[in-house]
């Protein structure tokens, strides 16, 4: 479906700010300096494109008609793809408030940041994983080919009305941005 394949292809670009975020944390534990702010704008990026952009179009639209399908959300993939999705959200908002105490000087807040980084980044490797291999084929084979096509449609929509115009181009520049303090 031509749905799941957008939402596969942008996986790959949150895949490359995964690894990006692993190697930072793991130049922080050879002792390299890294800038608290460099996992400020990892959790922009994760805000903004992973949850903002990418997780938007799962929940309101692809979930929605999996349900509809006859796929049950309560006990089901779709549930636990919600859930994966607020225990991410929890550990970005772990990440940012360890990061602002660290950039006060408070090294327990970069111990907590980069802990959080670490959970999000496990948590998002096995999600993707999960979603490309389980989930995304389970909606090929459910949904219906003209619901495919609205989904594709409502993907647009999003990223135009809700997301906003150049959002792909915004975070690509971002991740790039990421790949390359390291």
């Amino acid at each position: 479906m031509e749905a799941t394949q957008i939402l596969m292809s942008e996986h790959r670009l949150i895949d490359r700010v995964l690894s990006a975020m692993e190697k930072a944390v793991e130049a922080l534990g050879t002792g390299r300096s890294i800038k608290p702010e460099y996992f400020l704008d990892a959790a922009d990026f994760i805000n903004g494109f992973a949850d903002g952009c990418h997780h938007v179009k799962e929940e309101k639209v692809l979930f929605e008609a999996m349900i509809k399908a006859g796929i049950p959300k309560e006990g089901g993939p779709v549930g636990m793809m919600l859930m994966e999705h607020e225990q991410g959200r929890a550990f970005v908002r772990t990440m940012r408030a360890g990061v602002e105490k660290w950039k006060s000087g408070d090294l327990a807040g970069r111990t907590e940041a980069i802990k959080a980084a670490n959970g999000y980044i496990d948590l998002l490797k096995a999600h993707i994983y999960k979603e490309d291999k389980i989930l995304f084929p389970l909606a090929d084979d459910a949904i219906l080919w003209d619901a495919q096509e609205q989904i594709a449609k409502d993907f647009e929509r999003i990223e135009h009305e809700e997301t906003g115009e150049g959002v792909h181009d915004k975070y690509l520049a971002l991740a790039e941005k990421l790949e390359k303090a390291i």
